[in-house]
């Protein structure tokens, strides 16, 4: 167990019981309207957490989090949010076997497309226990009007027992312009790990290859690796999650040349060493609680995507963020959500 540390593993259990994960339908979500242009509210005024990066199909925007078998949101603007399908209607069979105590609940998904394909990578595990699992499936396309439209589930990429010292959980991937694809992921115990992936299959490259440590120190998890001007970011979460307005979540950086880091920060403590640069702090305005970073481009710029544990005005219900980021001369994301009203 993590001691007195409270983190999703120990606390979310009372937030599902309390209705307010986010397998909520649309409709039942108070109603915060964004107001406007995208950049006007830092919240979506939808329920979500643990969201997945934002990824683009045609006209169309996609986003995935914590639910029952995986919800989704579409969005034509990334302003408004509406709910789509859940891509695992069926607990896999596997599930049963290897992570027998998960209640049909994935968390944190990640998503890319990968050739012909998306991937969807989630994580399947159990409250306060390491005893955890990746999972992934993939689909030709997310449009579920589309005839080739359907998930196939793949089984697990990576998994954790108790008595080790990681847990896989929160996988994040990257794909690098040479076309390696990388997958990090991990939360509390020994910190943030690295893999590399088989692009044509979507599991692990070399199964027995070390992993390689990214970030450790306590309280920590979510990572997510941004490439920019030649650096490697690693975005990650420190703080508890799950406690609504007493959250202590927020969002820090570090950077590297190569993905393998090591990553430093902008003061040059390094993330293995439990350092860290702020991007998003654990209150601001209304909101509480960031999580799960992602970004990406539209229109020609680039908006940083995460949850808020509680944002005051859905109830203190979690719910999706999309916030314009920009990069100041010495390289480094500045992240600055207005206070909304």
């Amino acid at each position: 167990m993590l001691g007195t540390t409270l983190t999703r593993d120990v606390i979310l259990p009372n937030i599902l019981a309390a209705a307010c994960l986010c397998g909520l339908a649309a409709a039942e979500d108070p109603k915060v309207e964004p107001g406007g242009p995208l950049d006007a509210t830092a919240s979506r005024g939808v329920t979500a957490r643990d969201p997945s990066m934002i990824v683009r199909e045609g006209d169309t925007f996609w986003c995935f989090y914590t639910g029952r078998g995986v919800a989704s949101l579409h969005s034509k603007d990334l302003v408004t949010w509406e709910r789509g399908p859940r891509v695992l209607e069926n607990p896999p069979e596997w599930i049963s076997n290897d992570v027998p105590k998960n209640d049909g609940v994935y968390w944190a998904p990640d998503i890319l497309k990968v050739g012909e394909q998306y991937l969807l990578y989630y994580s399947v595990s159990s409250f306060g226990a390491m005893h955890s699992a990746i999972g992934l499936a993939t689909t030709p396309t997310l449009d579920p009007e589309n005839p080739a439209f359907k998930w196939t589930d793949h089984g697990p990429v990576v998994q954790s027992r108790d008595g080790g010292d990681f847990n896989a959980i929160d996988p994040a991937i990257f794909q690098d312009e040479d076309g390696k694809l990388w997958m990090s992921f991990g939360s509390q115990w020994s910190g943030l790990k690295l893999i590399e992936l088989d692009p044509k299959t979507g599991k692990r490259l070399k199964p027995d290859e070390p992993m390689t440590p990214l970030a450790a120190g306590q309280s920590i998890e979510a990572a997510y690796i941004y490439k920019r001007k030649g650096f490697y970011y690693l975005f990650l979460n420190r703080g508890n999650c799950c406690a609504g307005n007493k959250s202590t979540y927020h969002i820090k950086v570090g950077r590297s040349e190569d993905i393998k880091g090591p990553y430093i920060a902008k003061d040059d403590s390094l993330m293995i060493d439990g350092g860290g640069t702020m991007v998003l702090d654990m209150k601001i305005g209304p909101f509480t609680g960031p999580g799960h970073a992602g970004i990406i481009e539209k229109d020609g710029k680039s908006w940083f995507s995460c949850h808020f544990e509680a944002d005051e005005r859905m109830g203190g219900k979690a719910t999706l963020g999309v916030m314009p980021i920009t990069w100041s001369d010495d390289g480094w994301p500045q992240v600055a959500p207005p206070e909304g009203k």
